[in-house]
């Protein structure tokens, strides 16, 4: 299956030491080759890149590793394809409105005999179950809220039903964004880990490469990076629960 990366954090930081290893699981130390994409928040727009070709082969992911471009929020993905053509359209992450903000979500899993109806409100583009999710989970939550923005607590409710609803077709790790939160949920593996002061040096597992993170921040930072699997040989991650969905804020896990 896919491999999720998320950033979640109190001030505008790069992704560039953790892309850098993620990035290598798509077709050198993983074979997740089958596409990859990455999108940030920078006020109220999106940067949002995406490749059929591997992560590694990429000319535009390796753009994204010499370019710190700075976000608060951010949600990458590496394909290994079981449903859809390799081709753009169905390349994560996906990126549609509602309530005019722009949503980011991706999606690691395989969702069996998912079919639900699409009221036109939000159609899909390419062929992956994981565009159909998405796309069913902001129908649903248009069809709660109506045309009233409603506040992130009111929000997680919603999906924690949702995600438990669609889990049954199968495995459903998602990271999903409006730009104010980060919104993920577990079926199978997902890791975290919170990055605050005092900052230490972090050593990647697929690339030689680390980074003395006190050196670039400040002691009022905090970063929160959500993976499929640990990027670093020499931190603490805390592994999900099966099912569990977590809402990240400002750099840290919320309880809501």
């Amino acid at each position: 299956m896919c491999q999720l990366l998320g950033m979640n954090c109190n001030v505008p930081t790069d992704i560039v030491f953790s892309f850098t290893g993620f990035a290598t699981r798509g077709g050198r130390t993983d074979s997740h080759n089958d596409g990859w994409g990455i999108a940030f928040f920078e006020g109220n727009g999106v940067r949002h890149f995406v490749d059929y070709q591997s992560a590694v082969e990429s000319p535009i992911a390796d753009l994204i590793k010499r370019c710190p471009i700075k976000s608060k929020n951010v949600i990458a993905h590496i394909r290994k394809a079981t449903q859809g053509r390799i081709a753009l359209e169905n390349c994560h992450p996906f990126v549609r409105e509602l309530w005019g903000r722009y949503w980011v979500f991706a999606h690691n899993g395989d969702l069996k005999e998912f079919a639900p109806t699409l009221n036109g409100a939000f159609r899909c583009v390419g062929g992956t179950d994981s565009e159909l999710a998405f796309c069913y989970l902001l129908q649903e939550l248009r069809r709660r809220f109506g045309d009233t923005p409603p506040e992130i607590d009111a929000i997680a409710g919603a999906l924690r039903e949702l995600t438990s609803e669609i889990a049954q077709h199968g495995p459903f790790n998602m990271m999903l964004s409006d730009g104010r939160a980060l919104f993920t949920h577990c079926s199978t593996n997902l890791y975290y880990i919170v990055r605050q002061y005092p900052f230490t040096t972090a050593k990647l597992s697929d690339e030689d490469m680390l980074v003395d993170f006190s050196e670039v921040t400040t002691p009022n930072d905090k970063v929160a990076i959500i993976v499929t699997q640990p990027l670093t040989t020499n931190e603490t991650w805390t592994q999900f629960a099966s099912g569990e969905l977590k809402v990240f804020v400002d750099g840290a896990p919320t309880e809501l």
